[in-house]
């Protein structure tokens, strides 16, 4: 069912499966693959299935559960060539990209996709990755001060003839990119996206990003973030960025399906993986002064999933599942970025037994008494 004129749709995004070892670090059998062709296959499918976004993801070298791995950028071109409609954002980070470099290479993937190219910039918690190529690790707070002077350094290439910066990590001495990328009605340039859960990430996404990610996170975590990043934009005089959530779906015909589901995952963890990945993103956590770094609290079992999918509670039926999307959609989640065991099958299936059910929903809600979830 549509939902009706001036009724803002939740969105959907699924994370691209171009590292190996799929969306869970366990040995569960998961029928998905990292591989070029299948990505293409599902592309297609999730476009035509209701969803409006894909996030390539990104790491430089093996590690942790992904031995291989395809790079971000050449991946979501070659995902735009193979679509209509589907918006693919590349995941990049501040340090190993030079800003008017990417720039660059993002007007003509728009101009190429008729303007569906976007950007994830990853601040970095992954220090391994850095200090093999020889670059300098920064302290946390550092790092997203970087990928700020970054974003703003980005949107005024993008949108600018005669670009200048002096900053502490930037300069632009009257730089000038053409074309620019398309100026749609939809937005002005490509779509930045940021993810992080800390305070310095809640803060910058308020100044600077159009889109803020967050792992995964029940409703309380959810309206204390949005409630953050809007008192920043509101201190920067700015229009404050959608809001993103991260979560892993997993929709059964039955309730106990689903539980069991989750059950084998965690029991079939790959325990060292595991461990080796709690080891490098807590350490790189830590270094935030409140505490509030991602993946801080979470528990072995959050990080069988990676960005604390199972902790959004997207699993049970298609019934409970699309009654729990349009709860957070009422705190104010724009998107949520999805991640599945057996892709192909479930993004199917998400398309023909949840999207219609959260479409209905949407769509009473819009004929009923308005109710502001999110003050």
């Amino acid at each position: 069912m549509p939902v009706p004129p001036g009724s803002d749709p939740v969105r959907f995004a699924y994370w691209v499966p171009n590292v190996s070892g799929g969306l869970v670090t366990s040995t569960i059998e998961q029928r998905t693959d990292w591989g070029y062709d299948y990505n293409r296959e599902l592309a297609v499918l999730a476009e035509n299935s209701g969803f409006d976004y894909a996030l390539s993801q990104v790491r430089y070298m093996a590690s942790y559960g992904a031995e291989y791995q395809h790079e971000s950028t050449s991946f979501s071109l070659a995902l735009l060539l193979a679509t209509q409609r589907l918006k693919v954002i590349a995941a990049v980070h501040p340090g190993l990209w030079h800003p008017g470099v990417l720039a660059k290479l993002g007007a003509t993937a728009d101009h190429l996709s008729n303007g569906r190219f976007a950007v994830n910039v990853v601040s970095g918690w992954f220090k391994g990755e850095f200090t093999a190529l020889g670059e300098p690790w920064l302290e946390h707070d550092e790092r997203y001060r970087r990928s700020e002077e970054f974003i703003r350094a980005l949107r005024q290439i993008w949108t600018e003839d005669h670009a200048e910066l002096a900053g502490d990590f930037y300069r632009l001495r009257d730089f000038s990119l053409k074309p620019k990328p398309l100026n749609t009605p939809e937005r002005p340039h490509p779509e930045i996206f940021q993810g992080g859960n800390s305070t310095a990430a809640r803060a910058m996404a308020g100044r600077v990003s159009d889109w803020y990610f967050s792992n995964g996170k029940d409703f309380d975590g959810v309206t204390e973030q949005i409630h953050d990043v809007r008192a920043s934009a509101a201190r920067a005089g700015r229009r404050p960025p959608k809001f993103g959530l991260n979560g892993f779906l997993i929709a059964r015909d039955t309730e106990a399906e689903a539980r069991d589901t989750l059950r084998e995952i965690v029991a079939k963890a790959d325990t060292p993986a595991v461990h080796g990945f709690r080891d490098a993103v807590q350490q790189a956590g830590r270094s935030t002064a409140d505490g509030k770094g991602m993946w801080q609290d979470s528990a072995f079992e959050d990080l069988v999933q990676y960005n604390d999918g199972f902790r959004t509670g997207l699993i049970g039926t298609p019934e409970q599942i699309a009654e729990r999307i349009v709860a957070y959609k009422r705190l104010g989640v724009d998107l949520f970025l999805l991640g599945f065991l057996h892709y192909l099958e479930e993004v199917e299936y998400f398309g023909k037994r949840v999207l219609p059910l959260v479409r209905e929903l949407e769509a009473r809600e819009a004929e009923s008494e308005p109710v502001d979830a999110r003050v």
